[in-house]
């Protein structure tokens, strides 16, 4: 009888444990067949890239005074050439557990040589990532835009301890939104690349989540109002917060006026109207056009004290809210990966009690895909409903009433879209 080399057992169990562990996950199933239309992936390859970016200049949130040097992580998606290495992400759930997921771009493609392509930014809620909406990330490059996806420095999932210390970054966040969103414009609008020079930054969209909503909120031309209570609410002594108030109260990411390269806004459940922080007189002043799209039961930005009434009081010509009926905050982010279902802290980051993920996120690719189509490239605005309802109803005939532009038969309830 052979025995067993039982630390060589181990070592081989870690490592099998291992694999099952990080092997590439895909999150997606085809369903072609029965997606909105413009959910259908574009024309063009989609390459990705992931570049380390500093921004010298940055506010220096730790003692309020001068500069610093802020690094930043950013995923670059584009038109790309052939290629043969599809490209995974990699991330960390709230426990800091890692996963890895598959997606459909090529890693390190070549751009293709020509094209002038919108610009877009993508930023994360507090805590995410830069792959949190990856999906929707390589959807639009695949129809022809430029996307870049922030990791906020102090925000990510990966340096936040959710558990203990769930409070640290916010000051940071708070701060820098905004600035990172506009520095990511500016960082690549100046720098010259076979990426840069196929894109338009003329045409430039800010996407933002939760926190990445606040910010892009502010970015396009809002005000924030952050009150001393605001700040004393995590953490901040009274007498600090009195002086610290309006330094976090900026408009226009930092800037004197608006950057009129921001051509559009999508905010994903935007955060901070329920506290009051984003300045009405600066919203009811925004031109840009603006999407704001939101669960119905949302407790985290809330709705009708929240995300609603940002869009209320929003006073761009152009301005439209998605709702989700009876979904929460969960509203953006790709599906869970296996390991988030180990335990509720890495789960409530990814999941929507009475919706299918994957259909929230073909709904999402669809209509800011007609969003930024309509005002960017002047087409397929038909794809937004000019009725508020999506729900068919049957006739007294048999038959349905019109389904929105885009969608399958019988395949849409729960949704509404408004224009103010």
């Amino acid at each position: 009888m052979i025995k067993a080399n039982k630390p060589f057992l181990i070592l081989l169990l870690s490592v099998v444990l291992s694999n099952v562990t990080l092997a590439a996950e895909q999150l997606y199933r085809d369903l072609s067949g029965v997606m909105p239309e413009l959910a259908k992936a574009g024309s063009y390859n989609v390459g990705v890239k992931t570049q380390s970016i500093v921004n010298s200049k940055a506010f220096d949130h730790n003692n309020f005074n001068g500069t610093y040097q802020r690094k930043l992580t950013i995923e670059l998606w584009y038109p790309a050439k052939e290629s043969k290495t599809i490209a995974t992400y990699q991330a960390v759930t709230r426990s800091h557990k890692t996963f890895t997921i598959k997606g459909n771009a090529l890693r390190n493609a070549n751009p293709i040589d020509e094209g002038s392509f919108p610009f877009v930014v993508i930023s994360h809620g507090y805590t995410g990532d830069r792959t949190l909406l990856f999906y929707l990330a390589e959807h639009l490059a695949s129809h022809g835009y430029i996307v870049a996806a922030i990791d906020h420095t102090d925000s990510t999932t990966k340096e936040i301890d959710v558990t203990n210390a769930p409070m640290k970054g916010f000051a940071s966040t708070l701060i820098h939104r905004s600035r990172d969103q506009q520095f990511v414009l500016d960082y690549f609008r100046k720098t010259k690349s076979p990426i840069s020079a196929i894109t338009n930054f003329n045409k430039a969209t800010v996407i933002g989540y939760s926190m990445g909503g606040y910010g892009a909120i502010n970015t396009v031309g809002g005000c924030y109002e952050v009150k001393p209570a605001n700040l004393m609410a995590i953490g901040v002594k009274q007498e600090l917060a009195n002086t610290l108030a309006p330094l976090f109260s900026s408009c226009s990411a930092g800037r004197e006026t608006v950057d009129p390269s921001w051509k559009a806004m999508v905010a994903f459940a935007p955060w901070g109207q329920e506290h009051n922080l984003h300045s009405a007189d600066s919203l009811a002043n925004l031109k840009v056009p603006s999407l704001y799209i939101s669960g119905e039961q949302d407790d985290i930005s809330g709705f009708e004290h929240g995300v609603k009434k940002l869009f209320e009081q929003t006073g761009s010509d152009s301005n439209f809210l998605l709702v989700y009926e009876n979904a929460r905050h969960n509203i953006a982010p790709h599906p869970a990966p296996r390991i988030a279902y180990q335990n509720d802290t890495d789960l409530g980051h990814y999941y929507e009690p009475s919706w299918s993920t994957e259909k929230l996120n073909r709904i999402n690719q669809h209509f800011v895909l007609a969003f930024l189509n309509c005002n960017l490239k002047q087409q397929q605005c038909e794809y937004l409903p000019t009725r508020i309802e999506g729900t068919q109803q049957k006739l007294a005939n048999g038959k349905y009433s019109k389904a929105w532009i885009g969608f399958p038969e019988r395949w849409l309830t729960g949704v509404k879209f408004y224009k103010k």
